[in-house]
């Protein structure tokens, strides 16, 4: 019973020491969201045959603005497969946030960041050449953030303080779970039970970041700091979660077997770069 009280009071303070580090980010993240979001919409059409690298680039911003974007203009036609899923590749969800809530892994982020960008940059432009003859369906085009819940009435404060809290529970409840689960079975006995050290590893992390939802990228990122996950593992967790966007592709293009098949090839490159990495780096 001692070691779960140990635990939880471990798991608090964890979570409590990334509390100002999580909202000021996110107070400069609202302030950049409502200043450019007027104008993400036409960013993301204009930007033509340097769709992929531009959706490399603008999707590393660890916010769900334009992996929501990127998914609405797909569906309208707007822009290409190859750029849609460039976005969602480098999209870095809270995973950003969170190693920064971290001093001293300034040299992580970067590293993720670039190697995310330059995955989602190259396999852009491989699937835009490999379905250059598959023609995009126009349909209308849906309100960007409206199912993403960044609108928000009260001004960027309150906006910030709401993701603030949200991320916050959920690194509560995983790090003191976590911090059970290590006392309780022992982090060499979970390393084992994750697959460490193994080539299939980054195969299950895919598969754990393909959950629509920041508290995949919140567990991904915290196995990947306390050394479960290699970064192989958390680079394929992190190039299949593509936020909110990939759940909204799900609402705004009706068509399922076309999601299913975007969802297959978000998955793949995941699993090939994840375990290319493990591999050779």
């Amino acid at each position: 019973m001692d070691f779960i009280i140990d635990a939880l009071k471990d798991g608090v303070v964890d979570s409590l020491r990334m509390l100002p580090f999580l909202f000021i980010a996110f107070l400069l993240l609202e302030a950049v969201e409502h200043y450019s979001e007027k104008h993400r919409d036409g960013l993301l059409s204009r930007i033509g045959g340097a769709g992929p690298v531009l959706g490399a680039v603008f999707g590393c911003v660890p916010q769900c603005g334009f992996s929501v974007a990127a998914a609405n203009l797909y569906s309208g036609g707007v822009i290409t497969l190859g750029t849609m899923l460039a976005v969602f590749w480098s999209t870095s969800d809270e995973a950003v946030l969170l190693l920064l809530g971290n001093p001293g892994n300034g040299r992580i982020v970067l590293r993720l960041i670039l190697t995310k960008v330059i995955i989602g940059t190259g396999f852009g432009y491989l699937t835009d050449f490999l379905f250059r003859k598959s023609p995009l369906r126009r349909k209308k085009l849906g309100g960007i953030c409206e199912d993403c819940g960044c609108e928000e009435e009260g001004g960027i404060l309150k906006a910030a303080f709401h993701h603030t809290v949200q991320i916050f529970v959920y690194l509560l409840i995983f790090n003191c779970a976590l911090n059970i689960l290590l006392e309780a079975v022992g982090i060499e006995r979970l390393s084992e039970l994750l697959l460490k050290n193994s080539v299939f590893q980054p195969v299950l992390a895919a598969v754990i970041g393909l959950i629509p939802n920041c508290a995949a990228s919140v567990v991904l990122t915290e196995l990947y700091l306390t050394g479960v996950l290699s970064f192989g593992s958390v680079i394929a967790g992190l190039l299949s979660g593509a936020g909110v966007g990939l759940a909204v592709l799900y609402r705004v293009n009706r068509h399922l077997k076309e999601n299913l098949k975007i969802t297959g090839i978000l998955l793949l490159c995941a699993v090939v770069s994840g375990i290319f990495l493990q591999i050779f780096l």
